[in-house]
């Protein structure tokens, strides 16, 4: 098992703060923290770092917090605590203005009712987790990854094919099934972004 990094142990503890106070108070915390559409009544600014914290359940922040573990404190320990923090959370808030930028096509094609957009919130820091999927497979492509279910081994640079594209094809297909799957992608796009940016300045490692 990795040791845990500083910075992932500060995130895990916050993220599992907020949750048991999600707990306490659902309606308030989600009204005030979780991100609502930019024309929402409830949205505020720092919903776009607030909701990276927020989780909808206990499996959901327990699959996160497990691969923040796991993906955070290796990349963390490459990185150094900075420059994981600026990678994290330009992830995690690039997720949630793709998110709105997809919603947003949505609505203006006809496909998705403003009312409905307006007061559902996104909650989750699974944008940031896949941004930290594709670092990991970006610096170690060769590593072995076992999947949970189905008990799957891939190399690290086949899982962030598989998982990206699973995310594009059941987002386009608007499988209703309540994931924000563009986010999940805009968290990979802006990885993919950040990591180039430092691969050209020879930052990467």
């Amino acid at each position: 098992m990795f040791r845990i990094t500083p910075i992932v142990k500060h995130f895990i503890i916050i993220n599992v703060i907020m949750f048991a106070l999600t707990l306490l108070a659902e309606n308030f915390m989600l009204e005030k923290f979780a991100l609502f559409y930019f024309n929402s009544p409830f949205f505020k600014p720092y919903q776009l770092i607030s909701y990276i914290f927020m989780h909808g359940g206990f499996m959901h922040i327990l699959f996160n917090m497990y691969s923040l573990y796991i993906f955070g404190s290796v990349l963390e320990s490459v990185w150094g605590g900075k420059k994981f923090f600026i990678y994290y959370m330009v992830t995690g808030i690039g997720a949630a203005l793709f998110h709105l930028f997809i919603t947003y096509l949505r609505i203006e094609s006809g496909v998705l009712d403003p009312y409905l957009a307006s007061i559902i919130p996104m909650v989750g820091a699974s944008g940031a987790i896949y941004g930290l999927l594709l670092a990991y497979g970006v610096l170690f492509p060769n590593n072995v990854l076992t999947l949970f279910f189905p008990p799957v081994s891939l190399k690290a640079k086949y899982m962030v094919f598989v998982f990206g594209g699973l995310e594009f094809l059941l987002g386009l297909g608007g499988s209703g099934d309540g994931v924000a799957h563009f986010a999940h992608l805009g968290g990979m796009l802006f990885g993919f972004v950040i990591l180039m940016i430092w691969k050209r300045g020879n930052k990467l490692y």
